[in-house]
């Protein structure tokens, strides 16, 4: 009688064959890879999302500052009539923003696609408004606006537009129209803010 030989197991062949193995790979990569790209395209899509909704943020609250300045206009502290100079894209006017009971210079301008305001304190004897004492912050560095689509628009007493606004004497209310879009011509679509400010120390009664 043979014996069993206990410390030899039976052996059966299996395993993946090369061209199994590369199939493997190539599939799993397959899927990695797409994986990766939903994920990615997730994060990039809710990031820009993300990126919109601060600078439509930004933007209206720069324009509810603004709109709140714009009403207060009123005589410089040298005397000079509450608004400077107004056309499509900037506005200047006299107000006092602070509430320090002196009189500072704003502006309020489109500079590329930068919505920027510049403030000056009259200072010196007798007091001037020195341009060069400027300073200048951005409200929101998102603005899309079109030469079709003013900054400001001008209204008088009666509510209709101003046809030319360099006639100051003419403008009591002022309109305010910013398109915000953080990446341009991406969606979402671009957000439009609007806003009209009623000039106190303008206003008559008819």
């Amino acid at each position: 009688m043979s014996k069993i030989n206990k410390n030899k197991m039976p052996f059966f062949g299996g395993g993946f064959t090369l061209i199994e193995t590369i199939a493997v790979i190539s599939v799993t990569s397959l899927v990695f890879a797409a994986v990766s790209w939903a994920i990615i395209s997730f994060y990039r899509a809710n990031g820009y999302i993300i990126h919109q909704a601060y600078a439509v943020d930004s933007a209206r609250k720069g324009v509810e500052v603004m709109t709140r300045e714009i009403r207060e206009a009123t005589y410089s502290d040298t005397g000079a009539y509450p608004i400077v100079s107004a056309d499509d894209t900037e506005f200047i006017f006299y107000s006092d923003i602070d509430r320090d009971s002196s009189i500072e210079r704003v502006r309020y301008f489109l500079d590329g696609s930068n919505f920027k305001r510049g403030v000056i304190e009259a200072s010196g004897d007798p007091l001037v408004y020195n341009p060069a004492d400027e300073s200048v912050s951005v409200l929101s560095e998102y603005v899309r606006n079109t030469p079709s689509q003013p900054v400001f628009t001008f209204y008088d007493s009666s509510g209709n537009e101003v046809a030319n606004p360099s006639n100051v004497a003419d403008i009591t209310l002022v309109g305010t129209r910013l398109v915000v879009n953080a990446v341009e011509g991406r969606a979402p679509e671009e957000f439009t803010l609007r806003s009209t400010a009623q000039i106190r120390n303008l206003k008559t009664n008819l």
